[in-house]
């Protein structure tokens, strides 16, 4: 059992709150987190592979929580690669079990596995 206190994990939930909050048009916080500007720049290379991984789900249509955490899931798969594929998606359910609806870990589950079937060769 991982453990609350852990950096990464509370790295990662201060990201996605960030995230989560910048998502909303009329948002008068900064978005200046150092953290955050890396996924943000990435944004539009990001939200087509949550699209082509949930085709039955508009992205306008997924709670702002579960597309936040696809986000930094997805970064960290695509792009900054420093973490095991297994440790990300694992975070990602953690994260949508703590944050997210009843149906949250399953579906950011689902995306993510879609994710390493159509980018990643086979674990």
């Amino acid at each position: 059992m991982k453990k609350v206190s852990d950096p990464r994990h509370l790295k990662r939930i201060q990201i996605i709150e960030e995230l989560f909050s910048s998502s909303f048009p009329k948002s008068k916080r900064s978005i200046s987190s150092k953290l955050v500007k890396p996924i943000n720049k990435l944004i539009d290379k990001i939200d087509p592979v949550i699209e082509d991984s949930a085709p039955q789900f508009p992205i306008d249509k997924i709670s702002k929580i579960d597309v936040a955490i696809l986000r930094l899931a997805i970064y960290e798969l695509l792009f900054e690669k420093k973490e095991p594929q297994k440790v990300i998606i694992d975070e990602a359910i953690e994260l949508a079990k703590g944050y997210g609806g009843d149906k949250s870990p399953s579906f950011v589950n689902g995306v993510l596995g879609n994710v390493i079937k159509k980018y990643f060769q086979p674990l």
